[in-house]
């Protein structure tokens, strides 16, 4: 009996503890200064240390930067950079050295683009001109998972064209990125996925048949039911459908896609950075000093005195004082478990992608927070959350956003922006996709296509001698 009604009452705080973690963790630094703030308004079990202390060692430190105590930079290695939590909140001083006054650079910030705006970029270079009315009438009839709410027939009888038209503009969206945008359906979004993996991969052979029939059985996970459809055992249902898991997407504006993810709530990035780079020192196998902006940290803490009063209180009063405690608890607790989340996730980051931290997007290691997931033995959800928002100031003081990090396909378009900028005559997307492949990059002339677009690079027939692509770097 008391071991149930110990499972009973901790599990509640297990759960709050668990969203509370995940609520914050998805935070910028700017929106979690402003939480907190809020927290030390309203609830008065909260308080602020009058002296700072480190976040993990707990000894008081009087300067920023590491921790002397226990994040020594004597002790690290070139390729294990010292990542610690800061409380600051100017971002202006790096590395103990101020910035230049005047205007902040313009990479700084980074631009809302929605997705209508950044398909529509991609697609411009192949698209007629007496198509362009078809496009943007398909673009700004996109709901919030990137499919149509319009069929291709209305938009043929609005515009007084052949349907076929219209299926040749919604071909030229749904080859965007990201794929499947623009599709009448979920399943039509998985099926165009389909098709572009299989011109690099070979997908399970029932795969196709799977999504065109067997959507129901895959939604309610009825495996044994899926193989019997598809005459194939229940094992190779099971492989089929994480292979459609794991590649494909229905909702395709739910994916990740340029530097914002649509699912969640669309915003600039703050000129702020939440992430600092900097390096110990300027010799080449310096470690990296990465400093987490996390606002109050080491400073904030339950009210000490407030807990003794609580023995004291009314009996009117004691409830509510003991919510603000264990609230004032709870967020203290929740935000030491973010910024260790995100220590450690910046920690392996680091080690990832150092050449690409410090020499620029061609070194730039192909990563998916899926993959980070699993090294770092959590969900996927919880690097999504990490990840989403936050902005990273590199040594070269260029900001850009964490999400960029993930980017598969930067290193490839940085590779063809140099061919394309060294071209002695303009070549197509066939001659790059093959000097591409000599540098290791295996991607089919389809693709080429899509990047160069992505890059507002010109098709070869429209690219003159002179032409040169825009410094992206």
């Amino acid at each position: 009996m008391l071991l149930q009604t110990q499972k009973t009452s901790l599990r509640p705080q297990t759960t709050a503890h668990l969203a509370q973690t995940m609520s914050l963790l998805e935070l910028t630094s700017a929106e979690l200064s402003q939480k907190i703030e809020a927290a030390l308004a309203s609830n008065p079990a909260l308080e602020l240390a009058e002296e700072h202390h480190c976040p993990y060692c707990r000894r008081p430190t009087l300067k920023a930067g590491p921790c002397p105590a226990c994040k020594t930079p004597h002790a690290a290695t070139p390729d294990q950079p010292i990542v610690f939590i800061s409380p600051r909140r100017d971002f202006r001083r790096t590395n103990g050295q101020p910035d230049i006054d005047g205007d902040a650079p313009e990479e700084w910030t980074a631009a809302v683009e929605d997705l209508p705006t950044y398909v529509g970029r991609q697609i411009a270079p192949e698209l007629n001109l007496e198509d362009r009315a078809l496009a943007a009438h398909l673009l700004t009839s996109l709901d919030e998972d990137g499919l149509l709410t319009v069929s291709l027939l209305e938009v043929a009888r609005y515009h007084h064209v052949p349907l076929s038209r219209v299926e040749h503009v919604q071909r030229l969206i749904q080859r965007a990125e990201p794929l499947g945008v623009g599709s009448c359906s979920p399943q039509e979004a998985l099926l165009v996925q389909l098709e572009v993996l299989s011109e690099t991969r070979t997908p399970p052979r029932e795969t196709e048949q799977a999504i065109r029939q067997g959507m129901d059985a895959l939604s309610r996970r009825a495996y044994g039911e899926l193989g019997r459809l598809l005459g194939v055992s229940t094992d190779k249902a099971v492989q089929i459908a994480e292979f459609i898991s794991e590649n494909l997407n229905p909702y395709p504006a739910r994916a990740y896609w340029g530097d914002i993810h649509q699912g969640a709530a669309q915003q600039p990035f703050y000129p702020e950075p939440d992430i600092i780079i900097s390096r110990l020192s300027e010799a080449e196998d310096t470690p990296l000093l990465i400093e987490i902006v996390s606002p109050y940290a080491g400073a904030l803490r339950v009210n000490t005195l407030f807990r003794q009063a609580l023995n004291e209180a009314p009996p009117e009063k004691a409830q509510a004082w003991q919510h603000d405690l264990d609230e004032a608890a709870l967020l203290v607790k929740c935000l030491q478990q973010r910024d260790n989340t995100l220590v450690r996730m910046m920690q392996r980051l680091a080690m990832l992608q150092r050449a690409y931290i410090l020499h620029g997007d061609a070194y730039i290691i192909p990563l998916t927070r899926a993959q980070l997931a699993q090294e770092l033995n959590v969900h996927e959800s919880t690097i999504s959350r990490a990840v989403a928002g936050k902005a990273v100031q590199l040594p070269n003081r260029k900001i850009v956003p964490l999400a960029r990090w993930f980017d598969r396909s930067l290193n490839v378009r940085t590779a063809l922006l140099q061919i394309i900028a060294e071209e002695k005559q303009p070549l197509s997307d066939t001659q790059i996709a093959r000097l591409l492949a000599r540098q290791g990059f295996d991607v089919a002339r389809r693709t080429v296509a899509k990047y160069r677009s992505m890059e507002g690079i010109l098709p070869a027939r429209l690219r003159h001698h002179s032409t040169k692509p825009n410094d992206h770097s």
